[in-house]
């Protein structure tokens, strides 16, 4: 083992010591330390400036009560958090999930992997993340609103457009948005647009937010297809997941002439073998907030509903081309991985955060599989999220076509970013590597110039 293997062992016993139980959060830092060995070695400033003990220690960690009464009158007690990680490179920068698997550890690894995702997109934000073990699902509007701003109530000491930027993630939509925003506005009094993005059209929100992060995705699995001469045209597609980035991983695919024929939610999934209509399925998720059940209902023709085993067994049935895990993390595991390689998977980009175990990430690498990490192919959401800021400072309103094409830009700028750090460091096509490094020099370059803080 070299001196810098040994150095980053050192660090990486020290996070698991000092954060005990936070598996997620361990797993995130072992999967970007495993890319920087050859980094440590050519810039041992990097190791004599502390980073890598620095860059796992959030700047702040926040914990706070949340009490809210039902439509019966009775009260609840949920747990709020927000991480505020790395502000190297802007102000604090990350969504908010409401979800009763949501804990500090989950919330840390989200925080961590998003230093390195914000970083990629050349943008000037630093990485955050928050949260609460509220569920949303089954609440009235009603319900929603008051733990909203109660949840905003205590938040709001903490943020600001220069200090801590929230948007919305798993269970915080364009409702929550509003409801957190409107108790933000009444508790300062001043109409702060730059404070949270994720808002709507009319007041202050970006057109292609919505879209961001599934387009993104789309965007940087065809740059990675177009590496081997392929692309959407004609593929068959599986996207898990159905909220908003895998409804416009569909749209999108579909755009580019692919045939999305898998998708899924917590309760089964959905086989459709004349591909998915993105429309119907939009509408049962975002305007009804209905199952994926109901699609087979109300589509007919071959359309299959499974509530056993995994949205990936479709490989089984229909060779799959491109695989686009949009649901949350951990959710393809090894075995799913060997089905998807058996079946002819040519590229799998992670629309959500950490969603492919490192052993199935290792056998997609084995076998040749194009693999996009989330921190890299999921950044388009976080991206148009800073363009959103920028309308917001500057009072002004993009057209949708204009910031769908500053979104294209940003994502083939990414993956050629990417993908030439991983040459440089002796590792071609390694997207994984490409993104660790690539992100982590960033953010590590500019904490050395800013001194021991």
């Amino acid at each position: 083992m070299s001196k810098a293997a040994e150095f980053i062992d050192s660090v990486y016993q020290a996070v698991l010591t000092r954060n005990p139980g936070e598996r997620e959060f361990h797993q995130a830092v072992h999967e970007v330390f495993e890319s920087l060995e050859p980094v440590i070695e050519r810039h041992p400033e990097y190791a004599e400036s502390a980073i890598l003990e620095r860059v796992c220690e959030p700047e702040r960690q926040i914990i706070f009560r949340v009490p809210w009464t039902d439509d019966r009158n009775h009260v609840h007690i949920n747990r709020g958090f927000r991480v505020q990680f790395n502000s190297a490179l802007g102000p604090y920068k990350g969504g908010l999930r409401f979800h009763p698997s949501v804990l500090l550890g989950t919330v840390k690894f989200l925080g961590f992997e998003q230093i390195f995702k914000n970083a990629l997109t050349g943008l000037p934000i630093g990485g955050g993340k928050g949260g609460s073990d509220f569920d949303p699902k089954g609440k009235s509007d009603r319900e929603v609103m008051r733990f909203c701003q109660s949840f905003m109530t205590e938040l709001q000491r903490y943020i600001g457009e220069y200090v801590d930027v929230p948007a919305g993630d798993i269970g915080v939509g364009a409702r929550e948005i509003g409801y957190l925003f409107g108790q933000y506005k009444r508790l300062r009094n001043k109409f702060e647009s730059g404070v949270i993005t994720g808002k709507g059209i009319g007041w202050g929100g970006s057109r292609a937010r919505t879209e961001a992060t599934g387009y993104g995705a789309v965007i940087f699995a065809r740059e990675m297809l177009e590496t081997r001469h392929a692309g959407f045209d004609g593929a068959k597609v599986i996207v898990s997941g159905s909220g908003n980035v895998a409804l416009y991983a569909i749209q999108k695919v579909q755009q580019l002439g692919g045939t999305v024929v898998g998708a899924s939610d917590s309760q089964g999934a959905v086989y459709d073998p004349d591909g998915i209509d993105f429309e119907l399925l939009r509408e049962i998720k975002e305007v009804e907030r209905g199952r994926v059940r109901d699609y087979v209902d109300r589509r007919g023709g071959r359309a299959e509903y499974r509530n056993s085993g995994s949205v990936w067994d479709i490989a089984d049935v229909d060779g799959i081309d491109v695989a686009l895990p949009c649901a949350t993390q951990n959710e393809l595991n090894a075995e799913n991985a060997e089905t998807l390689v058996r079946n002819g998977v040519r590229a799998v980009a992670e629309g959500a955060n950490m969603p492919c175990t490192p052993d199935a990430v290792r056998r997609f690498q084995k076998a040749g599989v194009l693999f996009g990490p989330g921190k890299a192919a999921n950044a388009g959401g976080v991206a148009t999220s800073a363009l959103e800021m920028q309308q917001n400072a500057s009072r002004d309103s993009w057209t949708f076509e204009y910031t769908e094409q500053r979104l294209e830009q940003i994502m083939t700028r990414l993956h050629r970013s990417v993908r030439r750090t991983a040459e440089e460091y002796g590792h071609p096509g390694d997207y994984v590597r490409g993104a660790n490094i690539h992100g982590f020099q960033l953010v590590a370059d500019a904490m050395i110039a800013q001194g021991v803080i």
